[in-house]
């Protein structure tokens, strides 16, 4: 299903504190990506608005209570209503998180990560599998950071490539996450790259979050300016492999200069279109920081 999706471009996540700064710089934006439960089941002005965003923006649903990753099938009502937003929207693909956020009686709140086991991974594919047939679009799973990483068989990029194998799936790659993982837990992030399918790679997210201090972990916070580190690893990944879309993330402090927030749209936009020669492979310290907290 990830034959001949179209190349989106540079785009933005709509969040209401930014709906008339988007509405009038709408020729600065390729895209949008919006919050998937936002308008499942919403009321009409609600869907109006999201008719709006429609007629003048490519849109694409992202989601955060999907759950695939729990133990039951994910609700049936909540996939119907899914299929007929993507529909709706005419959507290219759309994405949830490579997690679960609740069991079958809690409501976590979270995004949860998994036990990072084949058996899991084998489950998580075929259910990813069936979503996405019933939706009758691409899905997308996104990486998601953890700030406990416990002993397990699979490293989180050998579990990715697991799932992966289980279905026909694509990947959102979220260098923000990504950065963030690999300086709370010590690892290299273009190993990381090395390890994953990138040919499944459809769309990135990028954004800033809060770097840990000392002991202190760093944190996902959609909150802060896009560090080097992540455009780092976008110019790293797309030399290696084509990026049919960007995402600038920022759900917090949103800054005073809406212009602020279209720079970085242009810069994503500028990387997409540089795809020269593999960059020369930087030293790991270039990310990677002592494990915070013990974890």
């Amino acid at each position: 299903m990830l034959t001949g999706l179209p190349a989106l471009g540079s785009g933005l996540g709509h969040r209401v504190e930014l709906a008339e700064a988007i509405e009038a710089h709408a020729d600065r934006i390729d895209w949008l990506e919006v919050i998937t439960e936002r308008y499942l089941f919403a009321p009409a002005d609600e869907c109006e608005r999201l008719r709006e965003l429609v007629r003048r923006f490519p849109v694409v649903p992202h989601g955060v209570e999907l759950s695939i990753g729990s133990e039951g099938e994910p609700n049936a009502a909540y996939v119907e209503a899914l299929a007929q937003l993507v529909a709706d929207v005419d959507a290219p693909w759309f994405s949830d998180h490579l997690c679960f956020t609740r069991t079958d009686s809690v409501d976590v709140g979270l995004l949860v990560p998994l036990p990072r086991t084949r058996e899991v991974a084998r489950r998580l594919g075929r259910r990813a599998r069936r979503v996405q047939e019933a939706v009758g679009r691409p899905f997308l799973l996104e990486n998601i950071t953890y700030y406990v990483d416990l002993a397990a068989p699979l490293t989180e990029a050998q579990f990715i490539t697991e799932v992966m194998e289980h279905c026909e799936c694509g990947l959102l790659l979220d260098l923000a996450n990504l950065d963030i993982n690999a300086r709370n837990h010590g690892f290299d992030p273009l190993g990381f790259l090395d390890d994953i399918p990138l040919e499944r790679v459809v769309q990135v997210h990028l954004a800033g979050g809060a770097d840990g201090d000392g002991d202190a972990m760093s944190l996902d916070s959609h909150g802060a300016a896009i560090p080097d580190r992540v455009w780092d690893l976008l110019a790293e990944l797309v030399s290696r492999t084509p990026v049919k879309a960007t995402l600038v993330e920022r759900d917090q402090d949103f800054p005073d200069d809406f212009g602020d927030l279209l720079a970085e749209v242009d810069r994503a936009r500028a990387a997409l279109r540089f795809r020269g020669s593999r960059t020369t492979r930087r030293p790991a310290d270039r990310w990677v920081a002592q494990p915070a907290g013990g974890a």
